[in-house]
């Protein structure tokens, strides 16, 4: 209870924009985790597919079978590429829709670098088509070929980065205040085991996508490669997925360790711990498939690709759990917000001409919304009770808002307050400590 109150205290986020849902709540939570899922396995796959491509075709350099492996690979990317793209908006559009002041105040914390990556991606894209279309231009300048590669390839490492950092950033309001830009938002918890996790599940999903492309009855191999033979190459990418899901199991309990314990209810917890322990399952189907011979090779593959496809469901449920867990008391702090704002409104319009009580109406609000959760008039609950602001600064109120603006830490079994420097205005900073020192 008190890390909820005091959690309570931290969010500093304002008021909700006062307008209904256009379908209901539950309906969109489900339409977020759908789209979502859809679109992550095509960014997946442009990811990994990126990958893959530079590092066989750096083995290509000298190797003609695996420049031709990344030239099939690199036939793949764009139309992920494109798929990625179209899949991204429903998720984007419904994650605005309802956690908007959330999810914009991350994006206005990282600034410059969330505005980059339209461009970003932009640039990598075309350099995407031009290193496709100049396989044979190319040919005899290989390191040339593979250099180009990696100016998207960098951008791809880039890109997940920054929103996994937005989407890190929006779950904690509590750090707002001290958060001074991407570098900041970076540093935070949770963020590099999200991204290696990420890494790791790009490269699982698209192995097995490869897998799958190079198996296909009108592929063509041995007409396309003439050193490796298809066994070669579908162990390949076996191994691939196999490691990688090994190493999931090594970054799965980083990343939950390394969550802010607000957001770790029995629910998410449940989703994300069932979801790990059915991966183990074609983990195991993924290991019989290395070690079977070139004739039964391939046989588990539906289960594997089925079995994995029920993990992400899994674990993309608990994410939306914890999201779900890790702002509710913030959700229900704007909510506080909002209906005090809405009681203004409506007492302005009754009362157009009162501006004095509408002043004293204002500092209450103030007190309500950014304080009471911590401060009681004659009590102490997670900060000092009013009288004892009332002892201290009755004759200084200038410094009673100087400390509201950027407060330290004075007492031993108090937390920190956080400060309200560019939260609130001149006005309201004066209405709110000539409220308080009046001691109503």
């Amino acid at each position: 209870m008190l890390l909820q109150t005091y959690i309570f205290l931290q969010t500093n986020i304002g008021k909700d924009i006062p307008l209904p849902l256009p379908i209901p709540e539950w309906l969109l939570v489900v339409l977020l985790i759908v789209s979502f899922l859809v679109h992550i396995l095509f960014i997946n796959l442009m990811f990994g597919g990126t990958l893959l491509c530079l590092f066989f075709e750096a083995l290509g350099i000298k190797n003609d079978d695996y420049r031709r492996l990344s030239q099939e690979i690199s036939s793949t990317i764009t139309v992920n590429k494109s798929l990625a793209i179209v899949m991204g908006v429903a998720p984007l559009l419904i994650i605005n829709t309802l956690y908007t002041k959330f999810f914009y105040s991350a994006n206005a914390l990282t600034g410059l670098v969330w505005i980059m990556v339209i461009p970003l991606v932009t640039i990598a894209l075309l350099v995407l088509y031009l290193h496709k279309y100049t396989y044979d231009k190319l040919a005899n300048n290989r390191p040339l070929h593979v250099a180009l590669l990696t100016l998207p390839t960098a951008v791809f490492l880039f890109i997940p980065l920054v929103f996994l950092t937005n989407i890190n950033l929006m779950l904690f309001p509590d750090r707002w205040s001290v958060v001074g830009g991407f570098l900041d938002a970076l540093s935070l918890p949770n963020v590099f085991p999200r991204y290696f996790h990420f890494i790791n599940a790009s490269l699982t999903v698209t192995s097995l996508f490869l897998f799958y492309w190079i198996s296909r009855k009108d592929f063509n191999f041995s007409e396309k490669f003439k050193e490796y033979s298809l066994y070669d190459f579908q162990k390949r990418f076996y191994s691939i997925a196999f490691a990688c899901s090994i190493a999931q199991f090594l970054f799965g309990p980083i990343v939950i360790f390394t969550l802010p314990s607000q957001g770790l209810g029995m629910d998410m917890l449940f989703t994300i711990l069932s979801g790990a322990t059915i991966a183990f399952v074609p983990t195991y189907y993924l290991w019989k498939e290395i070690t079977s011979s070139a004739e039964q090779i391939g046989r588990y593959f539906n289960r594997i690709a089925v079995l994995l496809g029920i993990v992400v469901v899994f674990m993309g449920t608990g994410r939306h759990l914890y999201r779900a867990n890790a702002l509710s008391p913030h959700r229900l702090a704007m909510q506080k917000n909002t209906e005090e704002y809405m009681k203004q409104v409506e007492e302005a319009k009754k009362n157009p001409a009162k501006t004095e009580v509408l002043a004293e109406v204002s500092g209450k609000s103030i007190f309500d919304t950014k304080c009471s959760v911590c401060h009681a008039k004659d009590k102490k609950l997670v900060g000092p009770p009013v009288t004892e602001m009332i002892e201290i600064y009755k004759t200084n109120p200038q410094g009673l808002a100087e400390w509201i603006k950027k407060p330290g830490k004075k007492r031993e079994g108090y937390p920190q307050m956080p400060g309200f420097e560019g939260q609130l205005n001149d006005k309201d900073l004066y209405l709110l400590v000539k409220y308080v020192l009046e001691g109503k």
